[in-house]
């Protein structure tokens, strides 16, 4: 008997959610310390990326590395390990000296937030068919949560305690919520479920002009781009409003209201992706995206910059989630965890290597101006690739666009 889209899959669908929101908070927390960091250590604004950079590479390996540990062990036990290995970070983050042990730290922070992203997101997939578009984009969701939900709870903490608190706090909420949440996932999908749900991905697969090794390639570099793109905003927008004299408070406020906008294209994303297929909605929340970071470009004031951020979120939120969709409607499960984790960590290297160049091309000429345009090259570099992979699919199979019905 299927257990797709059953009563106990939204279960664990909701669960997956919570432990995301928590989950994922080492991967938000050092953009929002980031001017305090800097100012402490009295360093310029790239050696200040650091940790975040860090964070995105240890995040990274992790989602390929922990992706094939999910598809071997499960994830209780994956989500249990990364707990413990979060909570050691966030402590060991209280007592730092240096920029330097502040980064390595981050770097073991972002390796066990891992667990909470790409690796949820395809165990998710395997409990969903009909519904597996909203089902991975609700998973996702829990990342923008926690970046939104995450810097309002703490910046009261932030200002009356110091950044060392904030990780205090974090290492005590990551036990509390992610070992009690964890253990009803221990079940796995049973040999009937796996079976349709392969039987549908070879359907597919028979049609596609690339073959699998090609495909995941492909959809890495146009990850990588899209999210060299993306991170100038979600990286340096707290940053960019200290400098234009706004304070930390009001990118902050910022960062939130772009991420939830991109929970609400998450949603959005994965209605249009059980309709229309990954590859179509990936193209449509590319070319958002790159149209959103223009507007960047001739407005600085402060009311304009809520409203573009807003937008921005608004565009990109469902691009990443739609990157594992288009994994899933193509390859088999087996596999699932390690060719969403390696794609996951392509779109992750986009985003440290994003955060990283903006905060030395601002280094280079003082103004954010030409990371903005530095981010709108690369996203269309993604757009170009995601063009490419629609035409073959479209031009093999005319069926091959569709999401599963």
């Amino acid at each position: 008997m299927t257990e797709h889209d059953s009563i106990y899959s939204w279960m664990r669908l909701l669960l997956g959610l919570v432990i995301a929101t928590v989950g994922n908070v080492g991967m938000w927390i050092i953009v929002l310390l980031m001017p305090a960091i800097q100012q402490e250590f009295e360093i310029d604004r790239a050696t200040a990326s650091a940790p975040f950079v860090l964070t995105m590479v240890g995040f990274a390996i992790g989602n390929a590395l922990i992706g094939r540990v999910v598809d071997r062990f499960g994830m209780t036990k994956t989500l249990l390990t990364a707990a413990v290995i979060n909570s050691a970070g966030f402590l060991g983050a209280m007592s730092v000296q240096s920029i330097a042990m502040l980064s390595v730290l981050q770097f073991i922070i972002g390796f066990g937030t891992a667990a909470a992203f790409g690796p949820l997101i395809a165990d998710i997939s395997h409990w969903f068919l009909k519904r597996r578009g909203i089902a991975v984009a609700i998973t996702a969701s829990g990342n923008y949560l926690s970046g939104a939900i995450w810097p309002l709870l703490l910046n009261g903490t932030l200002e009356a305690d110091g950044w060392r608190s904030v990780y205090f706090l974090l290492a005590l909420a990551t036990l509390i919520v992610t070992i009690p949440l964890a253990v009803p996932l221990r079940r796995q999908v049973n040999d009937e479920t796996a079976r349709i749900s392969d039987k549908v991905s070879e359907l597919k697969r028979t049609h596609m002009a690339f073959t699998p090794n090609i495909l995941v390639i492909l959809l890495s570099l146009a990850g990588l781009g899209c999210c060299v793109a993306m991170s100038m905003p979600q990286v340096h927008i707290v940053a960019f409003c200290v400098d234009l004299g706004y304070g930390p408070i009001a990118g902050s406020e910022m960062l939130s209201l772009m991420l939830l906008g991109g929970i609400l294209s998450r949603l959005v994303s994965g209605i249009l992706a059980d309709w229309l297929g990954g590859l179509n909605t990936l193209l449509i929340g590319s070319t958002l995206q790159c149209v959103v970071l223009f507007l960047y470009l001739p407005f600085d004031g402060l009311v304009p910059l809520y409203v573009i951020s807003l937008l921005f979120g608004l565009a990109q939120g469902g691009i990443v989630p739609s990157y594992a969709i288009v994994i899933r409607e193509y390859l088999p499960g087996a596999s699932a965890g390690e060719k969403v984790g390696l794609v996951m960590m392509a779109t992750i290297l986009g985003m440290a290597l994003g955060g990283w160049m903006s905060g030395w091309i601002y280094d280079l000429t003082g103004s954010y101006q030409f990371a903005f345009w530095n981010g709108i090259l690369w996203n269309f570099m993604n757009i170009g690739i995601v063009l490419l992979l629609l035409i073959r699919s479209q031009r093999s199979n005319n069926m091959g666009t569709f999401g599963v019905v």
